[in-house]
């Protein structure tokens, strides 16, 4: 642990049935204990007298575990480690589980990472409350992320501290949520995150829980519903061009949509979904809704994202001008704008009707065509595989 930097940070409060066992059980394993005493009014303090050579921070008032996470990391880095074990000192964890975070780190190649305990919350003697807790938590993080984690709640943890010194954290994340908030953002900044296996103990003659089903689980369901936001226009657009820019137009085209495991039949239909979505006369939504729809259908996000661009500032002249010419087309009105009245000064709301009427014919006759289009050409790009006789 002195050599990976790594210390152990503890969050309290109102635990003096089962600090000092924690505590006790630390020290079989590192001194370099952080402690973070937020606002108890049991007999916390006259415990920890008892232990003067750990690093104690004593916040007058309860504030909350994110809240005294966040100052345990600060205060840890400060003193130069780079990593941080977290546990509860309610008693539900065992400290013995410690060299599991880091015989993970050590053997791993890529130390840039998150290492959250895997309780195994179908064991008998968890909560029902708890394990509902969990699933709820662990789903709309993968909804967030993609992240297949099994416990994402699990409060022994290994932290790279140092590396989400740099990552910018709300500050009114200062609950339970703060554990979720650090998952997605952790992703999201390439910070690897996976469970490792622990040991649990429920001991409801011992055990103190903080943690209000309701209200906690209320900050957490808005918490991802903002990042679910945030990952429709930012994250994903963000991703995409990322490796557009890495890779170039022709290294993308060939690896991230000829070769990325999905069938011709599927990238087709994405395409479908990007064309229409980028036609229709959905202005300023068209990257929400075709996001969504990918993965309510379960479709690509990338090549329908990719072709929804259609619609680019650039193109929209353009759009507009045949979303007419196809509504007048379809109205039998002879009506004729030029492309130069589109840019200088055009009145839709005179020519609301045969702009609405075209831009859904439009944006329906062209997902078709290159739908069926996309779908021939890939058939016959598409790699073939090859099977080894055994």
């Amino acid at each position: 642990m002195k050599q990976l930097k790594c210390c152990v940070v503890i969050p309290t409060y109102n635990n003096n049935k089962t600090l000092k066992k924690v505590l006790d059980g630390v020290l079989e394993y590192t001194s370099d204990i952080v402690l973070v005493n937020d606002g108890s009014t049991d007999n916390t303090l006259h415990i920890l007298e008892k232990y003067p050579q750990i690093e104690q921070i004593h916040i007058p008032k309860n504030k909350g575990k994110g809240n005294a996470l966040k100052l345990g990391f600060k205060y840890a880095v400060g003193l130069g480690y780079d990593y941080a074990i977290t546990l509860d000192s309610d008693g539900q964890h065992f400290p013995s589980d410690i060299p599991v975070f880091i015989e993970e780190l050590v053997k791993s190649d890529n130390k840039n990472m998150l290492l959250i305990g895997d309780r195994n919350m179908n064991e008998a003697d968890v909560l029902a409350r708890s394990r509902k807790g969990n699933r709820v938590s662990t789903y709309w993080v993968k909804a967030v992320t993609g992240l297949d984690l099994k416990d994402s709640q699990s409060g022994f943890r290994l932290y790279p501290i140092k590396a989400l010194d740099k990552i910018r954290f709300f500050r009114n994340t200062k609950k339970f949520e703060f554990e979720v908030e650090v998952i997605v953002k952790a992703h999201w900044s390439d910070i690897e995150v996976k469970n490792v296996p622990i040991n649990i103990l429920y001991d409801q003659s011992e055990r103190v829980s903080h943690f209000r089903p309701f209200m906690d689980i209320a900050r957490i369901v808005v918490l991802i519903i903002w990042f679910l936001l945030v990952k429709l226009f930012y994250i994903i657009p963000r991703n995409f061009i990322r490796r557009l820019k890495k890779k170039g137009i022709k290294r993308f085209f060939l690896e991230d949509f000829l070769r990325n495991g999905d069938s011709p039949r599927k990238k087709a239909l994405s395409i479908a979904l990007g064309v229409f979505i980028g036609l229709s006369p959905l202005w300023g939504f068209h990257t929400i809704i075709v996001i969504f729809l990918a993965i309510l259908l379960k479709l690509n996000k990338v090549i329908a994202f990719a072709f929804s661009n259609i619609s680019l500032p650039p193109f929209i002249p353009f759009v507009l001008l045949l979303s007419l010419q196809t509504g007048n087309l379809v109205l039998g009105q002879d009506t004729y704008v030029a492309k130069e009245d589109l840019i200088a000064d055009f009145d839709l709301l005179s020519h609301l009707e045969a702009y609405l009427i075209g831009s859904i014919t439009l944006s329906v006759t062209a997902a078709v065509v290159s739908g069926v289009i996309g779908y021939l050409v890939l058939s016959v790009l598409q790699p073939k595989k090859i099977i080894a006789n055994g």
